[in-house]
């Protein structure tokens, strides 16, 4: 008989991990005048990127529909992140960039997640730490910044 636990744990454990981090992570965005704020727009705010992007393009990054990408914009204009423009190299492009508000944001979730590291780094130890970080590169692919996550989990 075998002391290993079943395969189906191994991910639900990474999910977990995952959640924990990133609602504790939403605690503190709440905390700090953030409380719209959902997982998912996390993913949004970095396909849009530093540039900007367009709706269509925006859909392509996260594996979502130029409808669906269209819709999280809107939400995401009313809330004050994100403001739609004319490209000032071809105006019949439209292009969707983060405000002020939403560039905070991105910056504040850094030093959140930079917190929570340590958290575990305290907890596990920071030898530990590194190493699961290490084992983890080591098994998954060397582009760390996936962003298809709101399409892959949507997707039937």
């Amino acid at each position: 008989m075998s002391s290993d636990p079943p395969g189906f744990e191994l991910p639900l454990r990474l999910f977990l991990a995952f959640r924990v981090l990133v609602d504790d992570l939403h605690d503190e965005l709440a905390r700090q005048g953030h409380p719209d704020v959902r997982p998912m727009h996390g993913f949004v705010f970095q396909a849009i990127g530093p540039d900007g992007t367009t709706a269509a393009d925006l859909g392509r990054r996260l594996g979502v529909s130029k409808q669906a990408a269209g819709k999280t914009i809107d939400s995401l204009e009313r809330l004050g992140y994100v403001e739609r423009g004319t490209d000032p190299r071809d105006a019949r492009r439209k292009t969707v960039r983060l405000t002020d508000r939403g560039i905070d944001c991105l910056a504040l979730s850094a030093r959140i997640f930079d917190r929570l590291r340590a958290d575990w780094a305290q907890t596990l130890g920071g030898d530990r730490l590194r190493a699961l970080e290490a084992d983890l590169r080591s098994v998954t692919p060397a582009e760390p910044f996936l962003l298809d996550a709101p399409g892959w989990f949507g997707n039937s």
